[in-house]
């Protein structure tokens, strides 16, 4: 063999930029996908930070038009969600821990793995470019909001700008539908001898129920959207009242898929809480078989509360009082969960490391969401604060600064594990504080605009709600403050490469994460086996 064959296998596991575009390994995987979903978090930010600068004072500052704005608002969401917090939770942290934790070599399908990940890049880059083609008459760019409902996606979005960001979506639910497949098979089938259910970290039992709820709820997106696509290029009329269709069918088929997204995008937050809380605590979770099942609870209910989202499209009073009962019950396992995290602190040593500081952060937050969201189940009350910021400040707290606060909660966390290097303890707790303070800054001033009667989605506002809106878009700043710092805190645990030791977090980190010696050795599934 030559030495540029040499160069180009190792072990018979390619190295260079072949070990990543062709990889097989969970590890290298899991870490494309943290780096997407940070590259795709800053564009997602970015567009968020032009919002917030528009809405800073009444009038018009730097858009030309409502529906520019409503691009903005429709790009940030679609990628937030998408593309930045379940390919960190999901496909990051996912596909880097839950071989290890379970004991297994890889994951089950490890080049069904890699096509997950790489119908990604080709799913954001569609969505990019729906920004720059024609939507509306005259305007490029698609404004209708990421539920995308019709009749403004079909009749109101005549240019092909919809058309990108439907298909950008397809390729990213196949993504995910994929990689949720080979989580079930994965922990199903591959677990250690004496791994048993009931014996897995709660982080494994998280992935578990989010792939259920991926693998049944995605495919109802994709039939809607499907349906949207023929709605606006085929003449059909699924959504389209004047042709025997109806706009609200496809509200219910979107929120029969976008409720148990919300879990999707949580539960594996909930499973990194739960490693953290227990390793700095010094102790086991408390009530471990109530959080394992309280997320099974949560994944089943958030499939029979849809409506819950639909108010106000005229259902009965009967439908009404059904959904908002449900609601409130899925609040219960919500609950357990909360307090079983307290439970664990509760008489814990607890030591206030980066990780458990951020952790502490997303309890918080995500009590708060919690909360609005059972004022918000409520359809009387709901149909006032429908579309207004009220809501926007609830889903903020819950999926989106409490999701982000668990994934920085995980990367600190598991940072030493992936990389074998220390982070500065210093900027990990500037970025909190500048994050926290940022994040309640921008949100919380929110419920007061939403219970004034500002509704969202609009880029201008009258005088009355000026003074919440110049708060708010300052917090958005010093989040923007608090990244920066992140990546520079990064940057230096690279540049001074202090190594992390076997187990950086002490005698409380036993869980298999930390044991298990890392990284198992390569493999070489590209080769089928001899037939003795």
């Amino acid at each position: 063999m030559d030495a540029q064959a040499i160069r180009l296998v190792h072990d018979g596991h390619p190295v260079g930029w072949r070990r990543y575009l062709f990889a097989t390994n969970h590890k290298d995987i899991g870490t494309m996908y943290l780096i997407f979903s940070m590259v795709a978090g800053v564009i997602g930010g970015a567009l968020s930070i032009g919002m917030r600068l528009e809405l800073q004072h009444p009038g018009l500052q730097f858009f030309a038009t409502g529906h520019e704005f409503n691009v903005f608002v429709t790009a940030h969401g679609l990628i937030m969600v998408f593309f930045m917090i379940m390919p960190a939770l999901i496909g990051g942290f996912g596909n880097w821990f839950v071989p290890i934790m379970i004991g297994a070599p890889d994951m089950a399908f490890p080049r069904m793995n890699n096509i997950s990940f790489w119908l990604l890049p080709a799913s954001i880059t569609l969505l990019v470019i729906s920004l720059f083609v024609e939507g509306e008459p005259g305007a490029n760019g698609v404004g209708a909001g990421w539920t995308v409902y019709a009749p403004l996606s079909t009749s109101g979005h005549p240019g092909p700008a919809m058309d990108f960001a439907i298909l950008s979506l397809h390729l990213a639910g196949a993504s995910s539908i994929l990689g949720a497949i080979n989580f079930i098979t994965t922990i199903f089938n591959m677990r250690a001898p004496g791994m048993t259910m009931h014996k897995m970290p709660l982080f494994v039992w998280s992935i578990l129920v989010t792939a259920f709820l991926l693998l049944l709820s995605l495919p109802v997106l994709a039939g809607a959207i499907t349906m949207l696509l023929t709605d606006r290029n085929f003449g059909t009329t699924f959504f389209s009242a004047e042709g025997g269709g109806d706009p609200v069918l496809f509200q219910h088929l979107f929120w029969f898929f976008g409720h148990p997204e919300v879990y999707i995008l949580i539960l594996p937050g909930f499973g990194a809480i739960s490693q953290i809380v227990s390793t700095f605590s010094r102790k086991p979770v408390f009530g471990y078989l109530g959080m394992a099942y309280a997320m099974v609870a949560i994944g089943a209910i958030g499939f029979v509360v849809w409506a819950h989202h639909m108010y106000t499209v005229g259902m009965s009073s009967a439908t009404q009082a059904y959904f908002v009962a449900a609601t409130m019950v899925i609040a219960v396992p919500t609950g357990v969960k909360i307090f079983s995290w307290i439970a664990t602190m509760w008489g814990g040593s607890i030591d206030f490391r980066t990780p458990m500081i951020w952790a502490i952060g997303f309890i918080f937050l995500f009590t708060v969401g919690g909360v609005t969201g059972v004022v918000l189940s409520n359809a009387g009350v709901d149909r006032v604060l429908q579309d207004t910021y009220y809501v926007v400040a609830h889903f903020h707290y819950t999926m989106s600064i409490g999701a982000t606060f668990a994934i920085f909660a995980a990367w600190y966390y598991w940072f030493p594990k992936m990389t074998g290097y220390l982070y500065s303890e210093t900027l990990g707790r500037l970025h909190f504080w500048l994050a926290f303070i940022g994040a309640n800054m921008i949100f919380f001033p929110q419920h007061f605009l939403g219970l004034q009667g500002m509704p969202r989605r609009i880029v201008d506002y009258p005088d009355a709600f000026a003074g919440w809106n110049f708060v708010s878009s300052i917090g958005s700043y010093i989040s923007a403050a608090s990244l920066i710092v992140f990546f520079l805190n990064m940057a230096l645990a690279f540049a001074r490469k202090q190594k992390a030791g076997d187990n950086p977090w002490g005698i409380g980190a036993t869980t298999l994460e930390w044991t298990l010696s890392s990284p198992p050795p390569f493999h070489q599934f590209e080769t089928l086996p001899r037939i003795q």
